[in-house]
């Protein structure tokens, strides 16, 4: 399979209210927590990737303007974390074939994961490839775009849970030695946390 035809989508429109300022924009192993993002991804087999902003849409551009990133603005980010993947993945060309879907604010996930699930959806063919990290799922999700339109229709308060239940028999889970595929970082003690632990 062309690595090419996986994109990865990463969620960067929230307005971290729980953390009391934009947290992708905290500093993180000399950079910050969004940069570490791209680059693990980056670093990875995927190297298409949309960035969905909204709601400090500048000052994100402004830091991650030098990244080969494509920058997309959700103007609908107040409506949760839905409406950002969906505009995510309607950006995504038609030739497409599957789309990583990323936290923005999970730092500790090394390519080798992106990489993993990427080989899993190519060998299996799966709908949904989603890590698992002992016996508990976790981030990114793999979604083949034929759910592309079922996507679009999802309905807010159930999100992609919602996609992943309905289609509970088109799932590849794959086992990872990575923790930080359960972890994102919502507060201050959040971020305490994950700065200890990657020290």
């Amino acid at each position: 399979m062309n690595s090419d035809k996986v994109w990865a989508v990463v969620l960067a429109a929230g307005k971290s209210r729980r953390m009391g300022e934009p947290k992708l924009l905290l500093p993180f192993k000399g950079q910050t927590i969004i940069e570490r993002v791209l680059e693990n991804i980056l670093a990875s087999r995927v190297q298409r990737v949309v960035v969905v902003v909204g709601a400090t849409r500048e000052k994100i551009e402004r830091i991650i303007q030098n990244l080969p990133v494509q920058i997309i603005y959700n103007p609908f980010f107040h409506r949760g974390m839905l409406s950002s993947v969906q505009r995510g993945i309607d950006s995504l060309p038609l030739e497409s074939e599957a789309a990583l879907v990323f936290l923005g604010d999970q730092p500790s996930i090394p390519p080798e994961v992106v990489n993993r699930l990427v080989q899993a959806y190519s060998k299996t063919k799966s709908g949904i490839v989603i890590p698992v990290y002992q016996n508990r799922r976790g981030h990114p999700l793999l979604i083949d775009l034929k759910y592309r339109e079922e996507v679009k229709k999802l309905d807010s308060p159930i999100g992609l849970k919602g996609l992943v239940h309905k289609n509970s028999n088109e799932i590849c889970e794959v086992e990872v030695k990575a923790p930080g595929v359960l972890r994102d970082i919502d507060d201050r003690e959040d971020y305490r946390r994950e700065l200890k632990r990657e020290s």
